[in-house]
């Protein structure tokens, strides 16, 4: 359905650009011509063209406007709105005993993160001392 209506309004489009470039122009760079006197019998005259690419215009103006509008409600339409909930994870991230500070505290592992059997977590190691260094000279 998208496809043909797309087709059915570039062959529109460019019938549309054909139909303003012969209408006769007033001074512009029209491709329609002066007037069609001087002894040269036409197949219309000046207002019987005149009229006929006015009307012919004004149809397919109408058309433009109606493909236009059903392609963007087609458009619109396809394109359903989206919650960002939608692709949020209900899964639960793999925290022991799911307690993220147990995981961040320094010192402690993933197979240290346990928790005693009191229900309190295990304690932290002792901190290592530091090594005296040399003092250095300037």
């Amino acid at each position: 359905m998208n496809a043909v209506l797309i087709s059915i309004h570039l062959i529109v489009v460019l019938a549309l650009i054909a139909v303003v470039l012969l209408q006769r122009s007033e001074g512009g760079l029209g491709l329609g011509g002066g007037s069609s006197g001087g002894g040269v019998s036409g197949f219309m005259t000046g207002r019987g063209q005149a009229n006929a690419l006015t009307r012919a215009t004004a149809i397919l103006a109408a058309l433009f406007f109606t493909t236009s509008m059903t392609l963007a409600i087609i458009s619109h339409r396809s394109a359903a709105p989206k919650s960002i909930l939608d692709g949020a994870a209900t899964t639960q991230p793999a925290v022991p005993n799911g307690n993220l500070l147990e995981t961040l505290r320094p010192g402690q592992g993933s197979s240290q993160g346990a928790t005693q059997g009191t229900g309190q977590p295990a304690p932290a190691a002792p901190a290592q001392p530091a090594t005296p260094e040399a003092p250095q000279s300037r």
